[in-house]
């Protein structure tokens, strides 16, 4: 499948490149290096994202040139949807973008079925950035520095700094190498984490005075209320990141972000120690992810949505055979 990804790179020559709604660095990075390498083969690409980049990506190569708004497509030969599971994940264009002659999806998360014409997808690579730099050393072409950090970037944030399960050998070797063509981790790291704004920093500060351990300490859990956004004046890319907080904790087995959404829904946010698989957890809910990183969104109240999840996570604990109090 990577050879039907080289040739049809090869045989167009204007390119679409998305990625899903709410984009993160995995999503950016990766569109940003698919960007850099096309043109550096004299092909003609236009990055296009319904929703704005968050604020600690902008620095990275070339995101000055995503467009937000869909420009005319009957010159388009392929489309490159990366890190999407569904076309639906792209937001309002999805539909529109399904016109283009040759649909191209890189991806690295379970999916529910290929929707484009062109697959590349393994869920268990670290990140959608690994599986592009591996189609990019299929191609024997040079990776420009500019791509490469982004590559570096994309599999950075993925793998939370190299911390979390999805971190292989071959995970390594590729930063590793893309270290090699030019990508600087310092830069990269202090942008990416030590860039917060003021906004974030009391958000956070609000957020933390919801925490929540449960009883036999295995989960915790915080709240991002619409109201506490509203009085910071935080935006949906300022929760990046806090899901992470209570995992921190001691005896803490896997931890939940429960954030209100504008349309009336609950996002929840989950990530896991070890080898606790929250995916199907988050899937039963009409979710997905990875093992260690998954999400969905649940209709209904704040406190009847927690109290759901909750008792689904014990139960998926239960069965797994993580019974908890191992910290205190």
């Amino acid at each position: 499948m990577v050879n039907r990804v080289v040739e049809s790179i090869e045989r167009g020559k204007r390119f679409l490149v998305t990625s899903h709604i709410r984009p993160d660095g995995d999503a950016l990075g990766s569109e940003l290096a698919l960007y850099h390498v096309l043109r550096g083969l004299g092909k003609q690409v236009v990055v296009y994202n319904q929703d704005e980049s968050p604020e600690n990506y902008r620095f990275l190569p070339g995101a000055d040139a995503i467009h937000h708004t869909l420009p005319a497509l009957h010159d388009f030969e392929a489309a490159f949807i990366l890190d999407c599971g569904e076309m639906e994940r792209v937001g309002k264009e999805g539909q529109r973008i399904r016109q283009i002659p040759t649909l191209v999806n890189v991806d690295h998360h379970l999916t529910k079925g290929e929707f484009c014409d062109i697959t590349v997808n393994d869920p268990s690579a670290s990140s959608t950035g690994e599986l592009l730099y591996r189609i990019f050393r299929e191609m024997s072409h040079h990776i420009p520095a500019e791509a490469a950090n982004c590559l570096y970037a994309a599999i950075l944030t993925d793998t939370g700094g190299f911390r979390y399960a999805c971190t292989e050998k071959e995970t390594m070797l590729a930063a590793g190498e893309l270290i090699g063509y030019g990508a600087n981790p310092q830069w990269l790291s202090e942008n990416i984490y030590e860039n917060n704004s003021p906004v974030k920093l009391f958000l956070m500060k609000r957020v933390i005075e919801t925490l929540d351990i449960e009883t036999d300490s295995r989960i915790g859990s915080l709240e991002v209320r619409q109201k506490a956004c509203e009085e910071v004046g935080a935006r949906p890319e300022h929760t990046d990141g806090l899901v992470d907080l209570p995992r921190s904790v001691r005896g803490v087995e896997v931890s939940v972000l429960f954030t209100e959404a504008s349309d009336g829904l609950v996002k929840v946010s989950l990530r896991s120690k070890d080898r606790i698989n929250i995916e199907p957890l988050a899937r039963s809910f009409g979710g997905g992810g990875h093992m260690n990183a998954a999400s969905c969104r649940i209709g209904g109240d704040m406190a009847l949505v927690k109290k759901r999840v909750f008792q689904a996570l014990r139960e998926s604990l239960d069965e797994q055979g993580f019974h908890g109090n191992r910290g205190s």
